[in-house]
């Protein structure tokens, strides 16, 4: 079922907000995304057909791989997500302006009714916290997604068990990793700790991810493959100072931006 709102009106929506998934809402009509994941899914491990599937995609924000999956055939696709920041793992001393600023990013959801409504889509989208899954209110699914979001955890590990609570077939596992110490350690799980005034946790090596699932009860099917994250028409380019350029932290930053965020892909299975 496609939107009976007009181009114009289609286009007007587009420019109302901030929006972190750039979603074509009509043929040429596109949301102007933090990030552009279209090409990226045609190269995750996400299966070609997933007809008649339950599906859920954790933290999804504007939706994009809900509606993705619901493309690929999901009888039901679900996007789970937290409304307010308020609720996201803060750490102490956390600055205010953040917050605020993330909240209005969020709009309350709104991104994914425009583009739930634009798409004709059936996708719901469900308020909730990762922590919380419980199969006696969220039920099972075939097939699990969850995108860039362990690194804005706490708890990482418990969140996945409880991913596990309710995955009865896969999980799709697409997070950040820590570039240098997937390069410099291989083969150990290795992690830095942020928790400095936003909700950046836990940057872990390639290895490091793997082992996150595994001891959450998860074995892989699929061999763990990094991948960069393109940068969407939304997210502006960094400001040039030195520290841009004579700073780890610069240089990490401004790769992202022009190569795209360093990822890793996961497919895995509960045991």
């Amino acid at each position: 079922m496609s939107s009976q709102l007009s181009a114009s009106e289609l286009r007007r929506l587009c420019t109302s907000r901030q929006w972190y998934h750039t979603i074509e809402l009509a043929p040429g009509i596109l949301t102007p995304g933090w990030f552009d994941l279209r090409e990226l899914a045609t190269r995750l491990p996400l299966p070609v057909s997933l007809e008649g599937k339950r599906c859920l995609d954790i933290g999804t924000f504007d939706g994009f791989w809900a509606f993705e999956m619901e493309k690929r055939g999901a009888a039901e696709a679900i996007g789970l997500d937290i409304l307010d920041p308020r609720a996201w793992d803060w750490p102490w001393g956390s600055d205010e302006a953040v917050v605020d600023a993330l909240e209005e990013r969020k709009d309350a959801g709104r991104g994914f009714e425009i583009a739930r409504d634009a798409l004709g889509s059936s996708a719901r989208w469900v308020e909730g916290s990762i922590y919380d899954l419980d199969p006696e209110v969220h039920g099972s699914f075939d097939f699990v997604y969850l995108g860039s979001l362990l690194l804005h955890l706490r708890d990482p590990i418990g969140a996945l068990e409880r991913v596990r609570s309710v995955c009865s077939g896969q999980l799709l596992v697409v997070d950040q990793i820590h570039l240098p110490l997937t390069l410099t350690r291989p083969f150990e799980p290795a992690a830095t700790l942020d928790g400095v005034g936003r909700p950046w946790w836990w940057r872990v090596n390639l290895r490091g991810l793997v082992r996150m699932i595994e001891v959450a009860g998860f074995t892989l099917e699929r061999r763990a493959a990094p991948l960069l994250m393109p940068r969407g028409g939304g997210q502006p380019f960094p400001h040039l100072t030195s520290a841009l350029f004579t700073t780890r932290a610069g240089r990490e930053h401004l790769f992202s931006t022009v190569s795209g965020a360093p990822h890793a892909a996961v497919l895995a299975r509960p045991r």
